[in-house]
């Protein structure tokens, strides 16, 4: 058991639900007095979840016993959709975002509520299915900050921008995790009251957590208890934990003994952060009704597999070998990082994700015949991504669309389907290079890039960007291995100051460039197989 949890069992044997109820009263007092000390915006963070939804009722409540002259300030209510929640959490964002809206039109409350999403360049399948970008892992773990915090930032930014400043109104609570409750507890060394502290990522912004304190069954007490004020059922939220919880037993919180089912969480239904989506497969497993959710599970689980080594190139994103120094099983060595999916693993995961949209569509109760899994926005930009910054001109992508849906794609991107190079084209590189992957892969850019700069009314930067095509594509994969090898032996020799196995390594590479050049002169610049060829044939003209 955690030390958080042994903390929080700790507050439930302690904490009455008379103590509870003076504490409401308090708060209430301090939400009433810090929303009318200044005109300072608040920007209140919502999932939904059951600390989210416990504090904007408390707010919610707070302001409304208000007198309707002095509730004039906004707090603005923030949800982020990245686009790739668990779709029953998702209807439920939805709909609990209409109620906020029209119950705060109807009561006249200062409640602002906005939807927000990240950028198209940075959704969670434009980056895995277009660039490549791997199931994310705690070592790169590049989803959290282009799904999550970028939208909110963004929007926090731009309330500072008008505004000057803004409270950031919060969930959050120590009795969620150890390390939860320690980095709040750093945190408190700067506050400016209780439960106001700075905000370390962002100027200008203080963080309000008026629940800090609060143990589960204090929050579903309350949110039991208490009526919800926008027309939001509780009891929905409540059923929602349970059928999320593994052994489906989420007892009704009577006193402050009784155990909660606060433990079962709620998140992306890709995310492979965790070792299992233990919600969804609980959500499936207790309710017949979700059983449609299994091929989103089944993906999920595909994606989150230990050694992915196979469906990954050998060179980083940007194409060059990167080495790094490992210890398995007492046994140095040292390996090429794998980089992104495959040009044949990038369409798979494409041909997977259509088919389930196409099945969980058909198989969904009524009011989810609708889910969407990928967008045609973010298709578009896969599509982009393919064809322009990989180059690969073959452009599968409305192939395998038409393939998979037996419809025709329609790109809204205007001048999308306009190329000199197409499908035919490929098919004969394929053939010329009779299957040697990366002979393919250097006559497609250097054609494509081609391509790209004929369109351009100046050529400056073809010849740089024609030797970057030969930099990253002109060797095999042993080769280009063999290569990166030679370069961190030479650079550990530098700074080890082994003059001698410097000049042995140097020495060689003249030699070989002598034997590929012979007879031309020593030079200060950078060769290069295609500086070499280009010198060559110079020569022989």
């Amino acid at each position: 058991m955690t030390t958080a949890q042994q903390t929080e069992n700790k507050g439930q044997q302690t904490r009455t639900v008379a103590e509870l109820v003076e504490d409401i009263k308090a708060l209430t007092t301090e939400i009433q007095e810090l929303y009318c000390l200044d005109q300072i915006p608040w920007v209140l963070g919502v999932s939904w979840g059951k600390d989210s939804s416990t504090v904007l009722q408390l707010v919610w409540n707070a302001i409304a016993a208000l007198p309707p002259e002095k509730r004039t300030k906004t707090v603005y209510v923030i949800t982020t959709d990245t686009q790739v929640e668990n779709p029953v959490v998702s209807a439920w964002v939805r709909k609990s975002l209409q109620n906020l809206k029209i119950a705060a039109k109807e009561q006249g409350m200062p409640i602002d509520p906005h939807l927000l999403q990240p950028v198209i360049q940075d959704t969670f399948w434009v980056n895995l299915i277009g660039k490549g970008y791997p199931a994310p892992r705690n070592q790169f773990r590049w989803c959290t900050p282009r799904l999550k915090i970028n939208p909110a930032n963004q929007f926090i930014r731009e309330i500072v921008r008008a505004n000057g400043e803004t409270i950031l109104v919060l969930g959050t609570r120590k009795a969620e995790s150890s390390k939860r409750a320690a980095t709040m507890k750093k945190h408190q060394v700067d506050r400016v009251r209780d439960r106001l502290s700075p905000n370390a990522s962002l100027p200008n912004s203080l963080i309000y957590t008026p629940i800090e304190d609060w143990s589960n069954n204090d929050v579903w007490i309350y949110l039991n208890q208490w009526n919800n004020p926008w027309g939001q059922s509780n009891k929905e939220l409540f059923t929602m934990y349970r059928g999320a919880t593994a052994d489906n037993e989420c007892p009704l919180v009577v006193d402050t003994s009784t155990p909660s089912c606060g433990d079962s969480r709620f998140g992306c239904w890709v995310c492979t952060l965790v070792s299992k989506d233990k919600s969804m497969e609980a959500m499936i497993q207790n309710d017949e009704e979700k059983e449609w959710m299994q091929p989103l599970l089944d993906i999920r689980n595909e994606l989150d597999i230990k050694d992915d080594r196979d469906k990954r190139d050998f060179r980083r994103i940007w194409g060059e070998v990167q080495l790094f120094e490992r210890n398995k099983d007492g046994k140095i060595s040292v390996d090429p990082i794998p980089g992104p999916y495959t040009k044949y693993w990038r369409e798979y995961w494409l041909k997977r994700l259509l088919e389930a949209q196409i099945k969980t569509r058909r198989t969904a109760p009524e009011n989810m015949r609708d889910i969407t899994l990928i967008t045609l926005e973010e298709m578009s930009e896969i599509r982009r991504i393919w064809l322009e910054d990989k180059h690969e001109f073959d452009d599968s992508l409305p192939r395998i669309y038409q393939e998979v849906t037996g419809e025709e794609f329609q790109d809204p991107r205007p001048g999308a389907d306009y190329s000199l190079l197409g499908r035919d084209e490929w098919i004969v590189l394929e053939e010329i290079c009779e299957g040697d992957a990366m002979h393919l892969e250097l006559m497609a850019k250097l054609l494509d890039t081609e391509r790209q700069y004929r369109k351009k009314t100046r050529r400056v930067g073809i010849y740089e960007t024609l030797e970057k095509c030969f930099n990253t594509s002109s060797r095999s994969p042993e080769d280009a291995i063999k290569n990166a090898r030679l370069k961190r032996e030479l650079s550990e020799a530098v700074s080890q100051g082994d003059v001698a196995k410097v000049k042995q390594m140097t020495l060689g590479d003249v030699a070989a460039i002598n034997e590929v050049d012979e007879g031309q002169s020593e030079s200060d610049e950078e060769v290069t197989w295609a500086s070499m060829k280009f010198k060559k044939e110079n020569s022989e003209e």
